[in-house]
C-alpha cells in the first residue's frame, strides 16, 4: 500500500564514482552546502510531523500529535519555498557523483511536499480508504516495550481533541473554496469513525495496548496506565471522535462536492498535473497516460484469451469471468483459510527468491488479518516493512486465483522485502531511507508479480489468468484514474470498465473505484513504474547478453532505494555501462 520510506545514497555503497576525477574544492564546497541544506531540513521536518501516526511517517516519536493548523502550514509552505529556492542556487553539476544522484531525489521530493502545500491538501485529510483519524489506529495496534513508550501513547490520547478541532477547521476552509471530496466517498468513512465514538471502555480499539502489557512494568504501575487510559478514552478520544462524527454528517456530507474530477477542483488541471508528477515522477499528459493505458489492455487481453483456451473453458470471456467470481473452488471458506494459502505461498517464495535477488533484508514480516474496523473499504491486501495484510472481509470478494500475485506484491520480493531492504543500507542520508516514492515502490512491487512467472509461482491457468487479470487490473488504472479526474467519467462507467476487463469481484471494484476518485493520480503510479523497471531489464539484458545476471540486475535496482523513475533509468545505464556487475561484487 501504502503511501512510505527511502532511497539510498548510491555511490556510498556502489561503483558510481569510478572514472571520476578527484573533486575540486569548489565541488567540496558545494557538497558541503548541499548536506548542510538538507541535513538542516530533514531535522526541522522530524520536528514538525512528531508523533505523526501513520504507515507514511515522516517524524520522531513524541507524547503529542503534530500540529496541522492553517498557520503551521503556511509556515511549512514558505519554509519549503525557500528549501527550493536555495536547491536552485545549487549547480548539481558542481556535486560529486553520489550527490547528484542525492540532488535529483531530494530536489523532487521537495517540489512533492511544496506543491502539497501551495494546492493546500491539507484541506481535504482523508480519502477512501484511509483518514487522519483512522491512521490513529497503526499506533494503536502497535506493541509497547517500556512505560515510557505507554505515556507517549496516553500524552498522543489527551491531544486528540486538539489535533481534530485542527483538521475540521482546515476542512471547513476546503468547503468555503469548494475543495471536498465527493460526497460518495464521504458517505462511506462514517463506520470508521463511529466504531471508535460507539465502544466505551476497554472495547475501544485504543485501549489495545493495555490488554497485554509487558512484565517489565510493575503490575501496581500497569493499573495506573490502564486506568489513565480508561480516563483518557473517556474524557478524550470519544468525544472528539464523537465531535468530529457530526461534523462529518451534518456539515461536511451535505457540502460535498458532487462531481468526482479532479480537474474540477480549484485550479484542477495543475492540480491533477501535480498528483501525475508526485505519483509517477514523469512529464506526462493525462491523454497519453490514457492512450497508453487503452493500447497495454489490448495486448493483455489476448493473453487473457489465451490462459482461457488452456483452460478447456466454452463460452465468452465475460462468461469465464463470471465462472470464476462464483464457482466455489475459487474462494476461501474461512478467513483462517485464505491467512494460511497466503502463508504458504509466501514461504515457497522463500525457496526461490536467493535465486533472483543477490542481497535479501534481514528483517522478517508478519502475515495477518486487516483490522475489521478498516476491511470493509479497504483493499485487498497491504505490505511493508515487518507486515503483510491479508483481507479476510467478504471472502467471496478473495479469489484464490489471485492470491499469487498479491503475495508476490505485498510481501516478498515486493513490499515487505523491498522497502525493508533499503532500510537496512548504511551511510545514506535520512531523507533517502525514510522517504517513499510510489512510481519505484509500487512498480517494483507489481514488477514483482511478473517475475513470479519465472519463479514458477503460477502453477495452475487460473493462478496465471488471475496473474493476467491483476496486470489488466493495473493497465485498467491508468484508463480510469485519467477518465475519471481528466475526460469526466462517472463512478458507473470506471466500475464497468473494470468489470468487463479484469477478474475482480464486485465488492473490490467498488473500493477500488473509490480509492481512484478520493486519491487523484495514485493510481498511474503502479504500471508505468512496472514498464520502467521492465524496460530497463530489457535494456541490459540486450546490451550486456550472456553478461547479464538476473540476481545482479536485481541487486542493481533495490540498491538505488525508492528513486524517481529517471534516476533509476540512470543507474542501470552504469549497471550496463559497468559490465553488469552487482553493485555489492568485492571484486
Amino acid at each position: 500500500m501504502k503511501s512510505m520510506p527511502l532511497v539510498l545514497r548510491v555511490a556510498s555503497v556502489f561503483a558510481l564514482c569510478l572514472l571520476v576525477a578527484a573533486p575540486t574544492l569548489a565541488a567540496v564546497d558545494t557538497d558541503q552546502q548541499f548536506h548542510a541544506l538538507y541535513t538542516r531540513e530533514w531535522q526541522w521536518r522530524q520536528q514538525q510531523f512528531a508523533g505523526a501516526d501513520d504507515e507514511d511517517s515522516q517524524g520522531k516519536s513524541a507524547a503529542r500529535l503534530p500540529a496541522v493548523d492553517a498557520a503551521t502550514q503556511a509556515m511549512r509552505e514558505q519554509y519549503w519555498r525557500n528549501v527550493l529556492k536555495q536547491l536552485d542556487a545549487i549547480d548539481p553539476h558542481q556535486l560529486g557523483p553520489a550527490d547528484q544522484v542525492n540532488y535529483e531525489v531530494y530536489r523532487q521530493q521537495i517540489q512533492v511536499l511544496l506543491n502539497n502545500q501551495l494546492f493546500k491538501s491539507w484541506q481535504m485529510p482523508f480519502n477512501a480508504d484511509s483518514a487522519f483519524w483512522s491512521n490513529l489506529g497503526f499506533t494503536a495496534r502497535s506493541t509497547f516495550h517500556n512505560e515510557r513508550e505507554y505515556q507517549d501513547y496516553l500524552g498522543k490520547l489527551h491531544d486528540i481533541p486538539r489535533y481534530f478541532d485542527e483538521q475540521i477547521a482546515n476542512m471547513r476552509l476546503g468547503i468555503a473554496r469548494g475543495f471536498t471530496q465527493p460526497g460518495l466517498v464521504v458517505q462511506g468513512q462514517e463506520p470508521s469513525i463511529s466504531a471508535v465514538a460507539d465502544a466505551p471502555g476497554e472495547q475501544n480499539m485504543f485501549y489495545m495496548p493495555f490488554k497485554q502489557m509487558p512484565s517489565n512494568i510493575p503490575a501496581a504501575e500497569q493499573a495506573t496506565l490502564r486506568a489513565q487510559a480508561l480516563a483518557a478514552i473517556k474524557q478524550q478520544v470519544i468525544p472528539a471522535y464523537a465531535k468530529l462524527l457530526d461534523f462529518m454528517r451534518n456539515d461536511y456530507l451535505p457540502k460535498a462536492r458532487t462531481s468526482l474530477a479532479a480537474e474540477d477542483l480549484p485550479d484542477g488541471k495543475a492540480y491533477y498535473q501535480s498528483r501525475i508528477f508526485e505519483f509517477t515522477t514523469l512529464d506526462m499528459s493525462p491523454d497519453d497516460i490514457h492512450a497508453l493505458g487503452l493500447k497495454e489492455m489490448a495486448g493483455i487481453h489476448q493473453q487473457m484469451l489465451d490462459i482461457i483456451k488452456q483452460t478447456g473453458f466454452k463460452g465468452s470471456f465475460a462468461d469465464f469471468l463470471h465462472f470464476l467470481r462464483t464457482d466455489p473452488q475459487f474462494y476461501a471458506k474461512t478467513p483462517d483459510e485464505l491467512l494460511k494459502d497466503a502463508a504458504w505461498i509466501a514461504k515457497e517464495v522463500d525457496g526461490e527468491v536467493g535465486d533472483y535477488i543477490g542481497r535479501l533484508p534481514r528483517r522478517r514480516f508478519a502475515i495477518k488479518p486487516v483490522p475489521a474496523d478498516l476491511a470493509p473499504i479497504y483493499t485487498g491486501g497491504r505490505g511493508g516493512p515487518g507486515i503483510y495484510l491479508v483481507n479476510t472481509y467478504d471472502l467471496p470478494a478473495r479469489p484464490l486465483y489471485s492470491l499469487p500475485a498479491l503475495t508476490l506484491h505485498e510481501s516478498s520480493p515486493g513490499h515487505a522485502l523491498q522497502m525493508p531492504l533499503a532500510e537496512e543500507m548504511e551511510g545514506l542520508p535520512d531523507f533517502r531511507r525514510y522517504s517513499y516514492i510510489s512510481a519505484y515502490g509500487e512498480g517494483w512491487a507489481l514488477y514483482c508479480e511478473y517475475l513470479g512467472q519465472e519463479m514458477g509461482m503460477y502453477q495452475t491457468p487460473y493462478e496465471r489468468f488471475g496473474y493476467l487479470s491483476y496486470q489488466a487490473w493495473r493497465a485498467a488504472r491508468l484508463v480510469v484514474d485519467t477518465g475519471l479526474h481528466h475526460l469526466h467519467w462517472t463512478r458507473e462507467q470506471a466500475q464497468d470498465y473494470l468489470r468487463q476487463n479484469t477478474a475482480l469481484a464486485d465488492h473490490e471494484i467498488q473500493t477500488e473505484v473509490d480509492r481512484y476518485i478520493a486519491w487523484p493520480g495514485q493510481a498511474l503510479s503502479y504500471y508505468l513504474g512496472e514498464m520502467a523497471i521492465r524496460e530497463d531489464r530489457a535494456r541490459a539484458e540486450k546490451a550486456l547478453g550472456a553478461k547479464f545476471d538476473i540476481r545482479a540486475f536485481h541487486d542493481a535496482v533495490l540498491s538505488t532505494g525508492s528513486v524517481p523513475l529517471p534516476v533509476l533509468n540512470q543507474r542501470i545505464d552504469q549497471f550496463i555501462a559497468g559490465g553488469g556487475k552487482s553493485p555489492y561484487a568485492t571484486h
